[in-house]
């Protein structure tokens, strides 16, 4: 949770726009608790010590902004979120519009997913693993890479040549190597700089 403390001699919209500039977030997440009201030797003049927390909530949050962006695309959707292990957060987008928001090989749906990523990650000061799937696109996408992951590997193997596929975006590469990690015949790779990277599947060596 971002939060930082300062000393103040009033708390109103001035007061909330400086801890917002601060923590670089909307005034709107923002809550403030004073910790210590101070005041002189006269008691003529009086300040506060304050904290100012975001408050902010990675799934519905995340779930207002998801509706904001297709909002202003013209696009009605039903989004589900959950958080999974410590900072693992996953969004299921379901519309009429699925081909739309997932556009050629993905690229609008991985778009989407880092500005969702960005801004969640704004708010907090833990950093998030986003992932947005529309329509089971990334699923299907998944078992489609383990296969592929599954016949190189077996390729590879057989003919003791590396094998250097095309340019993947980084969840896809992490699907190649997760489920190559636990084969001893061979090792993978990421090669090559963004957007072109790729996976280099190479016989080990032993």
């Amino acid at each position: 949770m971002k939060k930082i403390q300062f000393e103040t001699k009033a708390l109103n919209d001035q007061t909330l726009a400086y801890a917002a500039q601060e923590l670089r977030v909307n005034k709107d997440f923002i809550e403030l608790n004073i910790i210590e009201e101070k005041k002189s030797l006269l008691g003529l003049n009086k300040s506060y010590l304050v904290e100012a927390v975001v408050d902010f909530n990675v799934i519905n949050d995340g779930i207002e902004y998801l509706k904001k962006i297709l909002e202003n695309m013209s696009i009605e959707a039903v989004i589900e979120g959950k958080l999974s292990g410590e900072r693992h957060v996953s969004f299921s987008i379901q519309a009429k519009e699925n081909p739309i928001l997932i556009g050629k090989n993905g690229k609008t749906l991985e778009a989407m997913q880092s500005l969702v990523k960005n801004y969640i990650n704004l708010y907090t000061d833990e950093y998030y693993v986003v992932i947005i799937d529309i329509g089971g696109y990334k699923e299907q996408r998944k078992k489609q890479l383990e296969i592929l992951a599954t016949k190189t590997a077996m390729e590879v193997v057989k003919t003791k040549v590396p094998t250097k596929l095309s340019k993947m975006n980084a969840y896809e590469r992490r699907v190649i190597h997760t489920k190559l990690s636990d084969w001893r015949d061979v090792t993978t790779v990421s090669e090559g700089e963004e957007p072109n990277r790729y996976i280099v599947i190479s016989p080990s060596k032993k």
